[in-house]
């Protein structure tokens, strides 16, 4: 008899657990399609708490997935990057999070993270050029030149077409003084896209770097007709026109890349740079005042361009 009321507790019991469990699941479910679905429809806020809810009923790899994405999209980068550190303790195998987790560190400006996490990825895919690619970035926020141009060449061993690698190692040899070399990148890339704004930008920059200002000036008008809000494309032309003595047209064009862009602190910088050596030395300062609180970082560029702006540069906390 004793046993007979054991065993009839024990199945209640079980019975009792078993409903649980499945009104558990269906809870998960439903919170997890409702996230979807309110995620597809741009409630982003509602998803998340979805999302949450459902990840308290159960550790699901993709609700995780799903979450840090919305995450990173409202910009709650911690948050990310707590969710994709479970994600790969659960999975670690799995490259594709480690490359997520690479591009998160690179918004916080975390290089030293995110080159371990690019370095993972290639541990687990040594044929993944998009890993290459996102080691050769942390590298550049690093400061290591020659490592960006030894990843960036590994990626585009892989990918020939690999644009963004091509354009960015263009870049770093152009800094570099490499212009051969970077002549080459720029070549190939236009090769794919004859109209790619990014190569004919760097192409200007190049010519004007080696003496052809003409040639860069083509480039940067050339850009300026392509897309008319290039904003980057007005800045480099005005820079050439300060060379050329041609402060009023240079003046003209930081005033359409403000227009384009009203919190572009370059555009700001330069236009205050070349407001200064055409006289306008009030205009200058209210430029220069705009750059500091849009960019705070680049007070030390404008201390050792605006010396002679005496007092009034002290008052803009130029260290002058």
């Amino acid at each position: 008899m004793a046993n007979f009321f054991k065993s009839l507790f024990k199945t209640k019991e079980e019975n009792a657990e078993n409903g649980q469990n499945k009104n558990n699941q269906k809870n998960f479910e439903m919170f997890k399609f409702d996230g979807l679905r309110a995620q597809r429809m741009g409630r982003i806020d509602y998803a998340t708490k979805c999302f949450i809810s459902a990840l308290e009923i159960e550790e699901d790899f993709e609700t995780m997935g799903y979450l840090s994405q919305i995450y990173i999209q409202t910009n709650e980068l911690d948050q990310a990057k707590q969710i994709l550190t479970r994600m790969i303790e659960l999975e670690p195998e799995l490259t594709n999070t480690y490359l997520t987790m690479a591009n998160v560190c690179y918004i916080q400006e975390s290089y030293g993270d995110m080159a371990k996490a690019a370095q993972k990825a290639i541990e687990l895919e040594s044929e993944n050029p998009s890993a290459y690619y996102l080691l050769a970035k942390a590298h550049q926020g690093l400061q290591e030149d020659i490592m960006v141009i030894a990843q960036l060449t590994k990626a585009i061993n892989l990918k020939a077409d690999y644009m963004d690698a091509l354009l960015m190692r263009a870049e770093v040899l152009l800094q570099m003084q490499q212009h051969q070399e970077a002549q080459k990148d720029i070549d190939a890339v236009l090769e794919l896209s004859s109209e790619e704004e990014a190569a004919l930008l760097l192409r200007g920059k190049l010519k004007q770097a080696t003496g052809d200002e003409e040639g860069a000036e083509n480039d940067f008008k050339q850009i300026t007709e392509l897309n008319p809000f290039n904003e980057q494309a007005y800045i480099q032309l005005g820079q050439l026109y300060i060379t050329q003595k041609k402060l009023a047209e240079a003046i003209e064009l930081f005033d359409e890349a403000i227009e384009l862009n009203p919190n572009s602190a370059p555009a700001y910088h330069e236009r205050g740079r070349a407001k200064l050596l055409n006289g306008d030395k009030d205009g200058s300062v209210e430029d220069m005042k705009q750059s500091l609180q849009l960019n705070p970082k680049d007070n030390e560029n404008l201390s050792g361009q605006f010396q002679n702006l005496g007092n009034t540069g002290n008052s803009l906390g130029l260290n002058i």
